[in-house]
């Protein structure tokens, strides 16, 4: 993963013409925490786990990114991560750099009571580099609202009332209206900006989806009540399809029922893995990272990939939807929807001042419209595909913020 995110912002650091210096001083993270955590389990036996968190970028502000509980996670995949909440940040034009991390731990085989010992452990080891104005963690993978209440209250044992330490809160403990379904209406945007750059609307469309959790679920509740049709939708565990559309809102009720699609009556079963090439419109993968792989690319069918997931398309699958005409709209603009609203939580905790619903959904839509266009411009200027000229666009702003913070006798083209 780490190597697919370079290999795209080196491409883009090709078109902007810079030199290995650059690139190196772009890439390297500033800071790599990686911690020992030992907690108790619940039959007094000793949990024993890595965490990590890699800070990429502070030149925007502070680092900003979410924290991951899967048994995957080591310093590679944090700093790949890290990498990408960067430039996504840069794109979508709120005052951060990138962080990520998490804990090589699998919450599902684990108590609540376990989780929580074990993510206090985590923040008492990495209390000294984060903070409201050094680093804000968030929910990703296998973390959720109350793990993020624990941390805010952990942090706040040393640190004093803290609740901008930490984005992706409940609501009653100083979380935003709009947050949970941030990531999702994000996706939402991004596919209407590319329908209409298309000359169509939404109204008709159709939608296969990989993944139903939080960003689908909610991408596909939104698509649909603007006329989409979702008509194939896979989970880790099953998957359903309805050639005039599937009920979403009977199928979103049933997902959260049951954390699956697997066995909804709305829709006919088929095996998860052809919904990668599903004949519809769009395709929206909103699960795990390589998803579209070089072995399936070349079947895709639909003309446009929004990428609610993070890295779902490797870099030789991209080349192959390239070469088919399919517009790719990339996770660092398309799924930045979770960002913005944690910027806009964490606002609120510094002002100590709560938005209505209405205001986080109304200023989340002009940024995500405004980076999308800005996206857009550098395409058509560069003469590049919307991946290319997102990195290039967040190359730019991050690399002028840097110069601006200190002098260099370099002369350093960033045009």
């Amino acid at each position: 993963m780490l190597e697919a995110s370079h290999r795209y912002f080196h491409h883009a650091a090709d078109v902007l013409g810079l030199s290995d210096k650059i690139r190196s001083i772009l890439l390297t993270p500033r800071r790599v925490v990686k911690v020992e955590i030992v907690a108790e389990a619940d039959d007094g036996s000793l949990l024993h786990h890595t965490g990590f968190r890699v800070q990429h970028n502070n030149a925007r502000g502070p680092c900003k990114g979410g924290l991951r509980y899967h048994p995957t996670m080591d310093e590679d995949h944090a700093s790949a991560l890290a990498n990408l909440m960067t430039w996504k940040t840069a794109i979508v034009d709120v005052p951060y750099g990138g962080a990520k991390g998490g804990i090589d731990c699998d919450p599902s085989t684990m108590s609540r009571f376990e989780v929580e010992r074990v993510t206090r452990a985590f923040i008492e080891q990495i209390r000294e580099v984060i903070g409201p104005n050094l680093d804000i963690p968030a929910p990703d993978v296998n973390t959720n609202a109350d793990i993020m209440a624990w941390i805010m209250d952990e942090y706040s044992k040393y640190y004093g009332f803290s609740p901008a330490v930490v984005t992706g809160k409940p609501l009653h403990l100083f979380g935003s209206v709009g947050r949970e379904e941030a990531t999702g209406r994000g996706v939402m945007y991004a596919l209407d900006e590319a329908l209409q750059d298309q000359g169509r609307g939404m109204e008709g469309t159709t939608v296969a989806m990989q993944g139903f959790g939080n960003v689908g679920s909610h991408a596909a509740r939104l698509i649909a009540e603007r006329g989409g049709k979702l008509v194939a939708v896979a989970d880790h565990l099953g998957a359903v399809a309805k050639e005039d559309g599937l009920d979403v809102p009977a199928l979103f009720a049933y997902g959260r029922e049951h954390r699956t699609v697997k066995g909804f009556p709305g829709g006919e079963p088929f095996d998860g893995g052809d919904v990668i090439t599903w004949k519809a419109d769009v395709l929206i993968p909103a699960a795990l990272e390589d998803a579209i792989t070089a072995e399936n690319a070349g079947d895709v069918q639909a003309g446009i990939v929004v990428e609610g997931a993070n890295a779902p398309t490797t870099p030789e699958a991209d080349v192959i939807l390239a070469e088919k005409g399919v517009t790719v709209v990339p996770d660092i603009l398309a799924n930045a929807g979770g960002v913005t609203v944690s910027y806009f939580e964490w606002a609120q905790n510094i002002q100590q001042f709560r938005w209505e619903l209405d205001r986080v959904v109304k200023e989340l839509e002009k940024t995500m419209r405004r980076a999308y266009g800005a996206v857009r411009d550098v395409a058509k200027e560069k003469e590049v595909d919307l991946r290319t000229a997102a990195f290039v666009l967040a190359i730019q702003r991050v690399g002028r913020a840097g110069l601006s913070r200190r002098s260099v006798r370099e002369e350093i083209d960033l045009s």
